[in-house]
């Protein structure tokens, strides 16, 4: 009864090492502008792209991946592999593989893919385009292309009402 303990003696247990990151997510390169960045000019880099800040001018990835997160706010004409959008985009929107539209986007411009996904609840306005001539050079947008057709189309005009042809 008495200095004996009743109770079994109880081993301490090594702490847990932490927990590492899945090793698909270290190799993955991803770069975030976070929600205060401002930037103008052309955006490019060579790993996937999350936007949650304001961006002007283009942005082309034509081999990886761009995000624009619900805070994001892009005035830009876009060129991705694919292109997932949360947040608000004015501009075209090419993606070689894949367009997705999140019910929070608000997408004012044309989207260019041969694979489109627009959840309900999705705000857009331009036109889509899936065939095979999405894959344009990257440098001319579908405006440029239509403002020179338009160009050669009113110089033939000209030329066939002065009487001449070349």
């Amino acid at each position: 009864m008495f200095g004996k303990n009743s109770e079994p003696a109880v081993e301490p247990t090594p702490p847990k090492a932490p927990k590492m990151p899945d090793p698909d997510v270290r190799k993955r390169n991803v770069s975030v502008i976070g929600p205060t960045l401002k930037f103008r000019g052309e955006l490019s880099a060579n790993e996937d792209l999350v936007i949650e800040g304001e961006i002007e001018g283009t942005i082309a990835h034509q081999d990886k991946n761009l995000t624009i997160g619900p805070q994001g706010r892009v005035k830009a004409d876009i060129h991705a592999s694919i292109v997932e959008i949360h947040g608000q985009v004015e501009g075209d929107v090419r993606g070689d593989q894949l367009v997705k539209l999140y019910r929070s986007s608000v997408v004012q411009g044309n989207v260019f893919a041969p694979r489109l996904v627009m959840e309900d609840g999705a705000h857009f306005s331009g036109t889509v385009d899936m065939g095979k001539s999405v894959a344009i050079d990257a440098g001319v947008t579908k405006r440029d292309a239509l403002k020179r057709a338009n160009l050669s189309s009113a110089d033939n005009g000209t030329q066939a009402a002065n009487g001449g042809g070349g």
